[in-house]
Parts: structure tokens; sequence; C-alpha cells
């Protein structure tokens, strides 16, 4: 897409466009909002006015009473809901996927054969899974930010914000005797502290077979209709007093008073939805020249990059199994990414996004002018305009070393050589020197387990004439040196690079066990390690003290220009998610982005069948869910002859809301969400109601799974399950 002029911030600063354009479109649509549990008392009308059943207290309170006690946080970036009082927990079946492929093998192959727990004693210990739960969250800005003056520096700001931070967590750390996190909000105007418990010992229950929880892989991923059944189980134990403990073959499951009541009555379009969980980022309020960075740069050299390194991975994980079990997670991943940027970039087009921000920040640069309250948002945008375009070819630099260099493994990993050469240069020697360098290289065993250097290495050709080409001015020179004496030949520069001690997990012991200060030679003399060396040092040099005084510069900008937009809005606005708890409410609503003839709210066991494709992995439904169609044996939870799969709705969702508990008017669980619709996945910088939808699966479907597919039934004797 086509850059915002550079004069633009000129004009608008003149005020030469105020007028000539009609009313911005940015102010907070009817379903638009990812709200703070303890704010939505004040959008109890509102929500209730939409279809909301149940006071708000019974989603969110301080007495432990609340929903919220219900909702985790899944590991580190993803949303689970209980579902019984004995600790049961659903998520995402793309959550739970790198926690599986740690337990899989070729012998437990788990990806394709699911598995299911028949007894608590058959649910598999998870190594370094938790999840968290939110006990209360409070607005903690006046202890915070009291006495700081909104234009004073952001390093004086930070120094003095972070001895605040840290002496109050620990406050509430010693008189809660839970754990404490505060977190800015509103790019640093409020800040609120999560009063959180973590569990450490999780146990995997059931998780469908890719035929299932991954079906329709990249080809369906951010699309609808989706007939994905997108989802896992895992349970919570306690040690004693019911409290977080490490595994431990004494500990029980956890005893909660809070769970999800699920509701398989079912809905229909129109009915209240709620989505309940951890959303991660979002950046409504940036300026239109961050978007262009993200429009122009960030999105299309990360698609560039990924494109060519799925089909290297996926050409080899086709031919290979064990190549395939070693990348499935890392996969799917980076290619969940690669589809939602191209999305996001389409929904921005679709929706004219950089026009519309040009016409909010005329309507703002309008009232800035008038307003004598804040005298410095008169020359926010012309500085932050300024700073932005002076570093967009840094930008572009750096997204090309990302993902184009650090994109290759090997050259990733080469850091642990680099660490090893820091420890010979400040003077280890003898036994200490070999000590630590053993203790760095056991530390690479994880990496060893899901690396094929003959794979990585196929990426290696993939990705070099990428960077190369593209980023000519910003390609260190040990790049082109190492190319030109390979002939510029990228399959015989690979066949050099990957002679590296690091290409095999036996060559980095070996060197580690009998490892000298003298050995110093033998990493400045590997080639893998000398094209890190190259691009992190040209990155540090030129181009990170840059991108560092930019991105510090518009932290201290941007937290004006938020604080200008609360005042200039005058209305409730919610903060970018930041991966804490929120709430967003809609209703159930079909979608065709592509015209009416295919509009639908709603998807079916039926048309997943329908797509079976035995050629196809990703299509490949499993000959048990074949037998259970063609017999139609579904059990209670058969409706007008199938079983109802995945529901769209409007509600206002972002990465960190997989495996989130959709609920209804009543706070039961309807369902799972698990995505958003392509068009739509650009409502992480802006949200348009038109094509904005989450996806979901219907908790029916799910049930179905346990019961007649994994033959679980006995969970469902733990749940509580209402029809109406």
């Amino acid at each position: 897409m086509t850059s915002i002029p550079a004069f633009r911030s000129i004009l608008i600063k003149t005020g030469i466009l105020v007028g000539l354009v009609g009313s911005a479109s940015f102010g907070t649509q009817a379903k638009e909002g990812m709200w703070l549990p303890p704010t939505i008392k004040a959008r109890e009308a509102d929500m209730k006015a939409a279809g909301l059943q149940i006071p708000v207290e019974r989603l969110y309170n301080d007495n432990g009473t609340g929903l919220n006690n219900a909702v985790v946080l899944f590991g580190r970036g993803c949303t689970g809901e209980i579902i019984s009082p004995k600790g049961l927990l659903l998520t995402n079946h793309h959550c739970g996927y790198g926690t599986v492929q740690g337990l899989s093998s070729k012998e437990h192959d788990y990806f394709a054969n699911g598995f299911w727990a028949m007894n608590n004693a058959q649910e598999l210990p998870c190594p370094g899974l938790t999840v968290t739960f939110i006990r209360r969250m409070e607005n903690v800005t006046e202890n915070i930010l009291s006495g700081l003056d909104d234009t004073l520096s952001e390093a004086g700001r930070d120094s003095i914000i972070t001895v605040r931070v840290k002496n109050l967590e620990r406050g509430y750390k010693v008189n809660t005797g839970y754990d404490a996190s505060i977190k800015p909000y509103f790019n640093g105007n409020q800040y609120w502290i999560s009063i959180t418990e973590t569990f450490r010992d999780i146990r995997l229950v059931g998780f469908p077979p890719n035929g299932i929880g991954q079906f329709g892989g990249d080809t369906d991923n951010w699309m609808w209709p989706r007939h994905t059944g997108d989802f896992s189980m895992f349970r919570v134990y306690a040690g004693k007093n019911n409290k977080p403990a490490d595994f431990s073959k004494e500990n029980k499951p956890y005893q909660t008073q809070q769970f999800f009541t699920i509701n398989a009555g079912g809905y229909k379009e129109g009915d209240f939805t709620m989505v309940y969980g951890f959303p991660g980022t979002t950046m409504e309020y940036i300026s239109s020249y961050q978007l262009d960075h993200i429009n122009t740069y960030i999105d299309p050299i990360r698609i560039a990059a990924r494109t060519k390194k799925l089909e290297a991975w996926t050409k080899r994980m086709q031919a290979d199994r064990d190549v395939f079990l070693k990348y499935t997670s890392k996969r799917a991943g980076v290619a969940n990414g690669w589809k939602k940027w191209q999305g996001e970039l389409r929904g921005l087009s679709l929706n004219n996004v950089p026009a519309k921000k040009l016409e909010y920040e005329t309507k703002f640069q309008g009232w800035a002018n008038k307003d004598e309250k804040y005298p410095y948002a008169d020359d926010l945008l012309a500085l932050m305009g300024a700073r932005s375009l002076a570093v967009n070819d840094l930008i572009k630099a750096d997204e090309y070393y990302k993902e184009a260099v650090y994109g290759v493994e090997l050259i990733q990993h080469a850091a642990t050589l680099d660490r090893v050469l820091q420890l010979m240069r400040v003077g280890y020697r003898g036994a200490g020197l070999q000590d630590t360098v053993q203790k760095i290289t056991k530390g690479a065993e994880g990496f060893y387990k899901n690396y094929d250097a003959g794979t990585d290495k196929d990426v290696f050709v993939a990705l070099m004439p990428l960077f190369l080409d593209n980023c000519n001015s910003c390609v260190p020179a040990v790049y082109k040196r190492q190319f030109a004496e390979k002939g510029k030949d990228y399959g015989r520069w690979a066949n050099y690079v990957y002679t590296s001690m690091l290409t095999e997990q036996s060559k980095l012991t070996q060197f580690a066990a009998n490892v000298i200060s003298a050995d110093s030679v033998r990493i400045l003399n590997d080639p893998a390690w000398q094209l890190y060396d190259g691009v992190t040092a040209k990155r540090k040099k030129d181009v990170m003290p840059v991108l560092t005084a930019y991105y510090d510069r518009m932290n201290y900008l941007n937290r004006l220009y938020m604080k200008s937009q609360m005042q200039q809005r005058g209305e409730m606005l919610y903060p970018d998610a930041n991966l804490t708890l929120r709430l967003t409410y809609g209703k159930v609503k079909g979608i065709d982005p592509d015209g009416p003839a295919g509009y639908s709210y709603q998807t079916n066991l039926d048309e997943a069948i329908a797509k079976n494709n035995p050629e196809v992995d990703e299509f490949r439904v499993p000959e048990k869910m074949k037998q259970l169609h063609s017999t139609k044996d579904y059990g209670k939870w058969k409706v007008n002859g199938t079983v109802p799969l995945a529901f769209i709705a409007d509600n206002h969702t972002s990465g960190g809301n997989s495996g989130s508990p959709v609920l209804n008017a009543k706070g039961e669980l309807i369902g799972t969400n698990f995505d958003r619709i392509w068009e739509g996945t650009m409502s992480d910088v802006y949200f348009d109601p038109r094509l904005s939808r989450n996806i979901s699966v219907d908790v029916r479907y799910t049930l179905f799974v346990i019961e007649k597919f994994g033959g679980a039934g006995w969970l469902l004797k733990e749940m509580k399950i209402v029809q109406k």
C-alpha cells in the first residue's frame, strides 16, 4: 500500500485539512472494546441492553465468587477455562500443541492418534506448563503516578515508576499471600495491579488428533467457514491445602468453587455473547505513521520471508515423519502469524484505514489547536511524523534481520558460541571455562531435539536471496564475502555454512568437553558464528541505537497522544491489550466477506466430512470420525441430523484470546474461541464491526468428540451441563 505522504503532518499542523474531510470513524463502536473486568460495572446498562441476563458482579468481583476465578492464563500466551470442580481445563488444540509435542514420539504420536486419559492416573504431567488465576485487579494509578508531571522525560519518569512498582508489588504480595504484577495501560497513563495464583502441576487429559484439532490447516486458518475442532483438555493439580505445588504423585486435582456451567442448548443468530480472556497485543490508538510502518514494511517483509521458510519446512515435513514431529509446532506458530498478517493487510486495504487514521488525526489536530489545557498536544502529530519518517529504512532493515537472517535457526543458534566466546574474552580458563561451557551446551539440548540441519539448510538457501536482494545497504560485509567466495552460488554457500560445529549436538558437545581458551580461534572461524556476529554487530552498531532512541521518544509522545485522546474524545475508552484479563461482548453474527451467497454463522460435521480429502493431510478426516458420521452415532449432541461444529460472533478479540470461554447471556459456556476471520485480523489496529468476527468451537462438538470419538465420557460426569 502507498505510504502516507510525508507532507501530511504540515497540512494537519497548519489546519489546511481541517474541514476538508468528514467526521472521523475512530469513535468506539457498539461492540468494540476489550474491557478491564473491574470497569464493566460502568458498562452494565449497555451490556443489559445488548442482552446480558446476570449481574456484572457475577462476572467479576473481589470476594472470590466471580467467574474471573474460572478464567486462566494458559502457559505464557493463551487462555483457558475451568469446566469442573476438579480443575478440568479446556483450551485450544493449538494452545496445547507445543506441550504435546514435548510428550510425543514416534511410539506415541499424539498428533496422528490423539490422546485420551481414561482416568486420573492416565493423565500425563506437562513439565514447564503453568496456569495462572486472576484473583482480583485494582487501579493503582494514583500510587504510581502521584506527583509526576505529564511532560517529565521518559527516563526520569521510568526510574521513579520502577521503584514504586517494585515496592507496591512487594507490599501486595506480603499482604495478600498471592503473586502481584503491575502493568501500564493507556500507554502509561494508568496502572493496574493483578493479584494472581499460578499452578505448576498441569496434566494432559484429552487431545484430538490433527485430523480434528487442526482440520483445515493453513488453508482454512483465519478463514470462515471453519470446521476445526480446535480444543484440548488439561487438569490443574494442587498440593497441600489445595495450593500450587511442583509436580508430585501426591498432588490432587485442584478443587475450585468457580467453574463454568456448560450450556448445550445452543444459540441463534443475534444472541448475546461474551469472550473472557487474555488478549495479547493491540494498537488501536497508534498514529498513522506507525500504521504506515506496519502496512509498508513490517507485515510485507514478514509475509515474504515466512512464505519461503514455510515452503522449505513443508517440503521436508511431508517427506519425513521425524522432521514433521520436530517442526510441526514451530511451523504452526510461524504459519499462524504469516497468514494473519496477510489478512491484516487485506482488512486495512478494504477499510481504507490509513485514510481513516488521517481523517481522525485531522479532527484531533483541530481540537488540539483550540484547547489550552494541553499545549503539548499541538505538536504531537508533527513530532511523531518527523521521527517516524526518519527511521523508515532502519525499520525495513531490522525486519529483514529478524525474519530473513535470524529466521535461519543455525544463525540464531550461533548465539550459543558467542556466549562461549565472551567467557573466553573476560578471562575464563581451565576447569571454570569447561564447566560453564558444558552447562551452556547442555542448555541447547531442547534446541537439537526439534532441529534438523538439512531442513534448516533449505531455509538458508531460500532466505538468503531475499535478504541480499532486498536489503543491500544493510547486508554485513561477511555475508557478501562468504557469498562471493562460493561463486555467488547459494547452494555452495549453504554447504560451507553448514559445516559449522552447531549443526550437530555431538559436535558441540565434543567441543565443550575439551574446550580451552585457545579454542576461540575455532569459534572465530566457524561460518555460522561469523554470520551471526556480522548481523548482530551491524544491528548493534548501526540500527539499534537509532531505533532504541526512536522507540524511547515515541513512548513519550504516544503517552501524551493517548492522554490527549482520552481528554479530547470524552468517552469511556478501553486500553490496548497487554495479556491481562479482559471481557468483550457482542452477538452471534454471520458473515461472508465475498458476498451474501455464502452467508452463515454456524458450521456442522456434515460440512467437515464433505471436505475430507485423503490425499491432503490437512483435510484428512480420521477413520473413526467418518464411521460416526456414517452411522449418525451422535448421541445427545445431534442437532438437525448433524453436530454443530463452529460459530462466529462479533466480539473484539486478539491473539491471546485463543482458548477463551465464549459465554451466553447467563454466563454459561457455549464455545471456545480459537480464531478470527481473515479480513478482521486488522482489528488489532482498527476494529470494524462489519468485518470483525471471532470464531469458536461449539461446545456441543467438543462434548461429542470427547464422548463419542475419544471414548472419554467419564469426563462429562464431572461437568455441569444444562440444555437450556
